[in-house]
């Protein structure tokens, strides 16, 4: 059963067309990474799925319903959500209140009425959603003190609260080290198979996406020129040519 469909979505910027007719079809418990270059359609693609900006033309289905038109708030309260590539806390709050936060407004709480939802029950929840990031000892932390990689964390953490069936991630690894991306990538892909969700991704680093992608969305100026298994599309002569570059064999690597 598909959860995302797009039916010819087109955004364009004047005459600039940043995504031209894209069709698309996410079936449920799959992990799809999107790759392409910078300003290839990627992000443009996640901001119209998500709300965050309109599409010119074309139409977004999540479970069969049209979201076209439908504020972000909206389409999160439908069961899909996202997170972004330069994480969304507050900073100057501890990352234990970050989540008492967005579990707040999962549950349609306003966030002046924090201080009321800081229930035994609640704090206990922010707990358990640390701890399955592996970022628990940070609880008490101001978000802004923490290291990058455990911002990503909550920030993907923060976008699961709400318990959603589909789940958009913007460049997770984006200002990670490279000791961080496969933990961090891990602790998420952990995260994500316990509450069986469906994940889109937009990702540069072609290693974090052949680990754990079961396909994969090549863009190129506003469309798709691949889709299909990792090993297919990253072996394909024009994803190499304008998206990855030409990859070195397994016997060419060891020759060299």
């Amino acid at each position: 059963m598909s959860v995302l469909e797009t039916r010819q979505l087109t955004r364009t910027f004047g005459a600039v067309v940043a995504a031209n007719s894209l069709d698309v079809t996410i079936q449920r418990g799959e992990i799809v990474g999107v790759i392409g270059s910078n300003g290839a359609g990627k992000t443009t693609f996640i901001n119209m799925v998500t709300g965050y900006l309109p599409a010119t033309s074309g139409d977004i289905l999540y479970e069969g319903r049209s979201v076209l038109g439908m504020k972000p708030r909206q389409i999160t309260r439908l069961g899909l959500a996202r997170s972004f590539q330069v994480a969304q806390l507050f900073p100057q709050l501890t990352v234990l209140d970050n989540v008492l936060m967005a579990l707040a407004a999962a549950h349609e709480a306003q966030p002046s009425m924090l201080r009321h939802f800081e229930t035994a029950e609640a704090v206990r929840e922010a707990r358990r959603i640390l701890q399955a990031f592996g970022v628990a000892h940070y609880a008490d932390s101001e978000a802004s003190a923490v290291p990058q990689g455990a911002r990503k964390l909550v920030d993907i953490a923060m976008a699961l609260v709400s318990k959603p069936r589909m789940l958009l991630l913007d460049e997770p690894t984006s200002g990670v080290s490279a000791d961080e991306k496969f933990p961090l990538m891990d602790a998420v892909m952990a995260a994500v198979r316990q509450s069986g969700v469906t994940v889109l991704f937009v990702e540069h680093d072609m290693e974090v996406v052949e680990r754990y992608v079961s396909r994969i969305l090549a863009f190129y100026s506003g469309e798709i020129i691949a889709d299909g298994p990792p090993a297919a599309v990253l072996g394909n002569p024009r994803v190499q040519e304008l998206v990855v570059g030409k990859r070195a064999s397994a016997r060419e690597e060891a020759l060299a």
